[in-house]
């Protein structure tokens, strides 16, 4: 008798307790208490490789061994550490193929998870050149290459992800709010649930791939995209994973941009103790947009993996500041003349401080250019400050929220 998507889902979670426990699905307070509702997280930070991808993995390995004895991914980050994790356990050889620019901690990090049956092979500085490079050695090598979404194998598997959270709520929560990249969670969740439940999946404004899609009817290449959100950052939702995502409305995606989910895993971090990666705090800060949706409901968000690097923090903080309106930058137009820089100073308030200060003097000019970060307590502090600087008689351009100069000076 040929198993439904439901069955053989539940199938793979019951295989997967031989080599991990269930990820919590845990309560949070702070978060139902924000939002007046119910709301859970589904803590796939917490698995071993900390990220959900380790499950699709395991299902699309286990369904070719024994006759397969070696597997080929391309990947940046936890697609790479979940298949070098398997291929430990299953005992076969594994070689992931890893951008040049990867950072040292994951390669570190997949390394380690495959021990001795995984070789990593850096190649190309773009993912794309990389995958290349993965798929003509794996058709040469006769191996068996590992998607890390579209996949029905993997799929199948991302979505033990909703057989756990039906166990452990023990009914079908209201809504689940989800994270897209490729679609292979998302698309493994909705199968499992259909019109059983609501959804909102949430997508980086720098990659909007499932949205576009649904625009088109079809998968497209949305390239140039912020890779910021690495984990869920992709240029082109599966075609696979499309098919049982199409039927998605356009209402049910939000998109949030790269600086405002940096606040999430500043509070998160602060208050819970809990590290996400960008991609990981998508869902968590897509509550505040769908708030009257969720008020007096049950509401699971899945928190995707948490391989944060903390090298990154400093930049997180400062995404998250700019954001909420507590930092700015500009460009200041400085008289050079003496006291100039006195007058300059007395525009600032007693909570606005100089988090960066860089000056050039040029004596054949009778004007400088100042570069000046300020940092405050409350995003009214600038509108003050502002009008004293223009009170002032001083010329200045905000270039906070210029990307382009921002990647040169801040």
């Amino acid at each position: 008798m040929t198993q439904t998507f439901r069955e053989r889902a539940v199938a793979a979670k019951e295989a997967m307790r031989d080599v991990f426990p269930a990820t919590p699905l845990m309560r949070n307070d702070l978060l139902s208490a924000k939002y007046g509702a119910d709301i859970w997280l589904k803590r796939e930070d917490l698995s071993p490789v900390r990220s959900y991808k380790l499950r699709g993995a395991f299902n699309a390995m286990r369904k070719v061994i024994p006759q397969q004895e070696m597997f080929v991914c391309a990947s940046a980050g936890n697609h790479a550490q979940g298949v070098a994790f398997m291929c430990r356990h299953f005992a076969v050889r594994g070689v992931v193929f890893m951008p040049v620019t990867t950072p040292e901690q994951k390669v570190m990090k997949t390394r380690m998870f495959g021990g001795d049956f995984v070789e990593v092979r850096l190649v190309g500085d773009y993912f794309d050149q990389t995958l290349a490079q993965a798929q003509e050695f794996c058709a040469g090598a006769g191996a068996h290459f590992l998607s890390p979404f579209d996949d029905e194998d993997v799929i199948e598997g991302q979505a033990s992800v909703a057989a756990e959270i039906l166990e452990q709520l023990g009914r079908v929560p209201d809504r689940i709010v989800l994270p897209v990249g490729g679609g292979g969670l998302s698309a493994g969740t909705r199968s499992f649930f259909g019109s059983e439940t609501e959804f909102t999946f949430v997508e980086p404004a720098g990659a909007q791939s499932l949205a576009a899609a649904i625009e088109a009817g079809a998968p497209v290449d949305v390239s140039p995209i912020n890779s910021f959100v690495d984990g869920a950052a992709v240029a082109k939702i599966g075609e696979r994973t499309f098919d049982r995502l199409r039927q998605t409305s356009l209402d049910d995606i939000v998109h949030l941009s790269e600086d405002r989910i940096c606040g999430t895993i500043v509070e998160m971090l602060n208050v819970e103790g809990i590290v996400l990666e960008p991609a990981g705090a998508l869902a968590v800060e897509a509550l505040s947009e769908i708030r009257p949706l969720t008020a007096g409901k049950t509401v699971v968000c899945v928190a995707s993996g948490g391989n944060f690097d903390f090298e990154r923090l400093p930049e997180v903080k400062e995404r998250a500041q700019r954001y909420a309106g507590l930092k700015k930058y500009f460009i200041l137009r400085l008289p050079q003349r003496p006291g100039a820089l006195r007058d300059f100073l007395q525009t600032l308030g007693a909570h606005d401080n100089i988090t960066r200060f860089e000056y050039m003097k040029k004596s054949a000019r009778n004007f400088g250019s100042v570069l000046i970060g300020i940092e405050t307590d409350q995003p009214r502090n600038f509108a003050e400050m502002f009008q004293r600087i223009d009170d002032a008689g001083f010329t200045y351009t905000d270039i906070t929220n210029d990307e382009t100069l921002a990647q040169f000076v801040i």
